[in-house]
């Protein structure tokens, strides 16, 4: 039997197997349920959870919990009995005002029984679920598609994959929502909680680096963070490099020269700082310091080369008390990932010379693969991670394919193919300057030195296909990838959005827009500006970068 009950315009489906349900509806209550047999859902939690887009309201999320009497207080709404088993779901979002919604659906147990056994819960709690997601998805008037936040650099994963759903299918339907005015930096933005983050540099009246965080519905100013910063003997000066990182309401700034800031992602509030040039002797990269911070459990890790076996170091995040250091290598620009051997999780870091894997709890090093620069340091790319594939780029050293057996602490070499230069047309595989590329499908996809879109058999690195299109033919041109399912979305250097597909015969374009103007301070005096910053995708919008403003666009199916 299907059961609704109306909210304030937009409706709430709930459904049961059992005919005889019973259901009530009370005014809001918070709480945490808990079986009788003492097997709690979870520390005041709810344990599953999913979003709802309303056609008329911003997204919310809807919980989903269970309950049985037998015990006073147990269940949040006080409604459950021996001889029901007591569906509690919640609905919150800021088209409800920020408040919950709550509502039950009892259904008795055997007549007469005690209350069931907690695997007879977790199986009907299990059906009631699928049947919410079911009549949520088909029956209703609102999309129950997915929303997403994207919280640190390319994404929830740092795999460049939006996997979100309800996106439109041409740019026509895009729409640009609104524009708020920044300064320099390379620095991509992210989204978390209803907020975007993005960090930037000013050098009058003096030189200095900011945070700032704009309501991501509307662009207004939540906070900014102002701190003295001269850049010393730093390239290519617009402004910070690495991606700010927002986890468990603390944002994360880390500098060029080397500055890491923690906030109250909400209030701006300085939670700890470490100035990683002063306090571990930074041998500072040619271009600063540039790798996105990443957190695994209760550390922070980043790769700042610092002087001895300082080239990675890993902090509490809550405190920013250093908890290890590892590596006398010299830093990179390459911001980390982290992957599964052995049933552990391995930090993936490219330095300056080597491939290697950390254990991020310890940093003691599994294993390492030479990879060493040539003329001078140019490795920005991240790990590109498909199964147990790893494969990296860079501008002078070529690519390098790596397997990380799921089942061991090993690594094995693939292959690694390098060009005569970097130069147009004497490049092999792919030389990549500034983007990541992606894989997918035993197929890697990315930007070579000069601008050209390449498909590679990831097996072998040979060359699939080369176009010309998605952006202009010039030295270190540039394009960000991110895929939604079967489909693309490229941001190019001219500030181009472009909704594509690829496959191992080619670029197909579906459509592009200008997203936003290039201008110089990325590039200085080279071909009127580039936009040279990641952008965001989240709850169905998208949100980039130059070194002007942060704007943002609506994404959403109509």
């Amino acid at each position: 039997m299907f059961l609704f009950h109306k909210l304030g315009g937009s409706r709430v489906a709930a459904a049961a197997a059992l005919a005889s349900n019973s259901v009530t509806y009370p005014n809001e209550n918070r709480g945490t349920g808990h079986d009788s047999t003492g097997d709690a859902t979870g520390d005041g939690g709810w344990p599953d959870e999913s979003t709802l887009q309303f056609r008329d309201r911003a997204p919310a999320h809807l919980q989903v919990g269970f309950c049985t009497g037998g015990r006073a207080g147990a269940c949040p709404v006080g409604k459950a009995s021996r001889r029901c088993l007591s569906f509690v779901y919640r609905l919150t979002g800021r088209g409800f005002g920020g408040h919950s919604r709550l509502g039950v659906l009892a259904i008795p147990t055997v007549s007469g029984s005690a209350a069931p056994r907690t695997g007879f819960f977790r199986f009907a709690f299990l059906r009631c679920f699928v049947l919410l997601g079911l009549v949520a998805a088909t029956a209703l008037p609102f999309s129950a598609a997915r929303a997403d936040d994207w919280p640190q650099w390319r994404g929830p994963k740092r795999d460049g994959v939006w996997r979100e759903s309800g996106i439109v299918e041409t740019l026509t339907d895009a729409k640009l929502l609104w524009s708020a005015p920044i300064s320099g930096g390379y620095s991509g933005p992210v989204v978390a909680d209803g907020r975007v983050y993005v960090s930037d540099r000013i050098v009058r009246p003096t030189q200095m680096e900011r945070v700032h965080c704009f309501d991501a519905r509307t662009g207004k100013k939540v906070w900014d963070f102002w701190y003295d910063c001269p850049y010393v003997d730093v390239g290519y000066d617009a402004g910070p490099r690495a991606t700010m990182l927002i986890d468990a309401g603390r944002a994360y700034s880390l500098g060029a020269m080397g500055d890491l800031y923690c906030f109250d992602a909400a209030t701006g509030r300085v939670v700890f700082l470490r100035d990683f040039d002063k306090e571990f002797d930074v041998r500072m990269p040619n271009w600063g310091i540039a790798a996105s911070p990443i957190v695994d459990g209760d550390l922070l890790i980043c790769q700042i080369g610092g002087a001895g076996d300082a080239c990675f170091v890993a902090l509490d995040k809550k405190s920013g008390e250093e908890r290890w250091r590892a590596l006398t290598d010299e830093a990179s620009y390459s911001s980390p990932v982290l992957i599964q051997q052995a049933g552990r999780r391995v930090l993936v870091g490219w330095t300056g010379d080597r491939v290697v894997g950390l254990d991020p709890q310890s940093g003691a090093e599994h294993w390492g693969v030479d990879f060493p620069h040539v003329k001078w340091i140019r490795n920005t790319a991240s790990p590109v991670v498909e199964g147990e594939r790893l494969f990296f780029s860079a501008l002078f050293q070529g690519s390098l394919m790596l397997r990380a057996p799921r089942g061991s602490l090993t690594i094995e070499e693939l292959w690694r193919r390098r060009g005569a230069s970097e130069k147009q047309g004497e490049t092999d595989a792919l030389h990549t300057s500034i983007s990541t590329s992606m894989a997918w499908g035993g197929l890697i996809y990315g930007v070579d030195s000069y601008g050209e879109l390449r498909c590679l058999d990831a097996a072998s690195g040979d060359r699939l296909w080369e176009s010309l299109e998605a952006t202009p033919s010039a030295r270190w041109s540039n394009i960000f990838f991110v895929r939604n399912g079967d489909r693309w979305w490229l941001l190019n250097e001219l500030g181009e959005l472009i909704l594509c597909r690829l496959d191992a015969k080619g670029f197909h374009e579906v459509d592009r827009l200008r997203l936003l103007a290039p201008t110089g301070r990325m590039l200085p005096k080279r071909r009127g500006g580039v936009v040279w910053s990641h952008p965001a995708f989240a709850n169905r919008h998208v949100y980039a970068r130059s070194d002007e403003e942060l704007v943002c666009a609506r994404l959403a199916s109509p």
